[in-house]
């Protein structure tokens, strides 16, 4: 908004002519690459920046967008990275960390801002940790301070009641689950936060890859639980930040 309102000034006092003043917006929204139009605009627009989603990209598409993303956004995060995207981006990438539980690549050229607010996750077993572990780290990244809780699932769920009060303390609460996915609705039937749940692509074969957990949470008997897509923590962690964010607004 600074960087609009400083070449509109510009364009009022005659430095600057409308079409170089429009040249220069269009550059600070988008990104051609050819093989990719990068969306530079999303921080402003949605409250978060662009991430790369490593599938379907080889390593040097993934290597030139992250790139490019970085040092535009002084900060760029790579999403369910193979070993080899993953190794190429460490490489390329200055400062950049390979979380390997969340599947991502992280690089920043500036130090993020001190996480404010708080977002709980939780997982139902140890095989959902790749899942929560994107949901945790994509919350950072969004600015909040996170709690992971895990392995709590139905099978042993004396295991929960330690947590009630981090979970009642958090502006979010994200549950991962696999199985028959009736976690969520049992945190959701005790705290008053907002709950949201990922189904996993974890279970035997009735399970159907996901299916099973995710038609159960959209079923679920407890109001107000919200369901993303099947292994899909990063939305939900994107959810959760911001429901925090708006949370210490509101403060």
């Amino acid at each position: 908004m600074e960087h609009l309102e400083a070449l509109l000034r510009q364009v009022a006092r005659g430095e600057l002519s409308p079409s170089d003043a429009a040249a220069a917006i269009a550059s600070r929204i988008e990104l051609g690459l050819g093989f990719a139009r990068l969306d530079l605009d999303r921080r402003r627009r949605c409250g978060v920046p662009e991430v790369v989603f490593g599938p379907g990209k080889s390593v040097e598409q993934i290597v030139e967008i992250s790139r490019q993303l970085l040092e535009r956004e002084r900060h760029v995060m790579a999403s369910r990275v193979s070993a080899e995207q993953a190794s190429a981006l460490c490489e390329a990438l200055p400062g950049a960390v390979h979380h390997a539980a969340a599947r991502c690549v992280t690089a920043d050229l500036e130090p993020l801002s001190p996480p404010r607010g708080r977002v709980a996750v939780v997982s139902g077993g140890t095989a959902d940790l790749p899942v929560g572990e994107e949901a945790a780290l994509t919350a950072e990244r969004m600015g909040a301070a996170v709690d992971r809780i895990w392995d709590c699932g139905v099978a042993g769920l004396h295991r929960l009641l330690p947590h009630l009060a981090t979970l009642r303390a958090a502006n979010a609460v994200v549950v991962v689950a696999g199985m028959e996915g009736a976690l969520p609705s049992v945190v959701a039937g005790l705290v008053d936060r907002p709950v949201i749940a990922v189904p996993v692509s974890v279970g035997y074969g009735a399970h159907m890859g996901g299916l099973a957990p995710l038609l159960a949470m959209l079923n679920s008997c407890v109001p107000g639980v919200t369901v993303v897509n099947v292994d899909n923590g990063f939305g939900a962690g994107v959810a959760a930040g911001l429901i925090n964010r708006r949370a210490l607004e509101a403060q």
